[in-house]
């Protein structure tokens, strides 16, 4: 009789166990992703502006959208902070990775996020990629293989390891290891840093080309002092985002069309911010676009 009723209390025991586990444990996970977090250097991380720890960084967080800031630390002064806007959803990984430079044009880094596919895959083995970059308009490599031109949506990608890597004339070359899953999606997108060797290059044809053809006094005030008119250039899509901020995490607000013309009424490290549809205002990449 005391062994029966032992063998019960130990199975009361479990089952209470096992009750704990699904409902404080795994059922708090299944609304929840992970975050990892990298910088080069080491940065504070701030999440919706609340202190959650230093680079390297990796938990599991409430699935949502967030701002993420990054802060250099120690004796970074000279280096750019980052910030943008990263999705985490359940129970897949939402990654970051900065290396911070001087300024914004000599950082570089990669955000993506993994999410389940919506619709039915080609096959069980089978998961997709979603690339986009500034500058817009760069070169995509997977596993060395040229697969086009940003934005661009990579679809039949074999499940597994793989390297994806983007460039641009001008720019650092950045790859990124990441593993495909059956059924998901990874959305990524790279930020190049500028190549110094490449600007100066380029500046010192500006100033030959200036200095061949140096205009007068008057002439040099007329052009400080007029807007510039630009012309959209053709892109891969047919179309160019107008974004809310100077970067790529913002929220895309409109679209524009190859030929459309703009006056420029802010630049700011690659991006115009023109005036479109009567008032409203918003930035676009300099890449595609023409000086009138």
């Amino acid at each position: 009789m005391k062994k029966k009723l032992l063998v019960l209390l130990l199975l009361i025991i479990a089952f209470i166990t096992f009750l704990g586990i699904k409902f404080f444990i795994l059922d708090n996970q299944s609304d929840s992703g992970i975050l990892k977090v990298l910088s080069s250097p080491n940065a504070s991380i701030f999440l919706n502006n609340e202190a959650i720890g230093k680079t390297p960084f990796e938990d599991r967080i409430k699935e949502g959208e967030y701002l993420v800031k990054l802060i250099p630390e120690g004796n970074a002064t000279d280096t750019a902070s980052w910030q943008g806007k990263i999705n985490v959803f359940r129970n897949t990984l939402a990654f970051i990775d900065r290396e911070l430079g001087n300024s914004e044009l000599s950082s570089s880094g990669v955000v993506f996020t993994v999410v389940k596919i919506a619709s039915k895959p080609f096959s069980s083995t089978e998961g997709e990629i979603s690339v986009e970059s500034e500058p817009e308009g760069s070169i995509v490599y997977l596993d060395n293989d040229e697969k086009g031109m940003t934005p661009l949506l990579l679809t039949r990608i074999e499940k597994g390891d793989h390297e994806l890597s983007v460039s641009a004339p001008g720019f650092f070359r950045r790859t990124q290891k990441i593993n495909v899953e059956a059924n998901y999606r990874i959305n990524t997108t790279f930020k190049l840093a500028i190549d110094p060797a490449f600007k100066a290059v380029e500046e010192k044809d500006l100033q030959d080309a200036t200095a061949s053809a140096t205009p007068t006094q008057s002439e040099s005030t007329d052009k400080t002092s007029s807007s510039k008119n630009i012309i959209i250039a053709d892109t891969p899509t047919g179309w160019l985002r107008v974004r809310t901020e100077p970067n790529l995490n913002a929220s895309e607000a409109a679209k524009v069309k190859p030929g459309d013309k703009f006056t420029v009424i802010e630049e700011q490290a690659g991006w115009y911010k023109i005036r479109y549809l009567g008032r409203n205002e918003g930035w676009i990449s300099a890449t595609y676009t023409k000086v009138q």
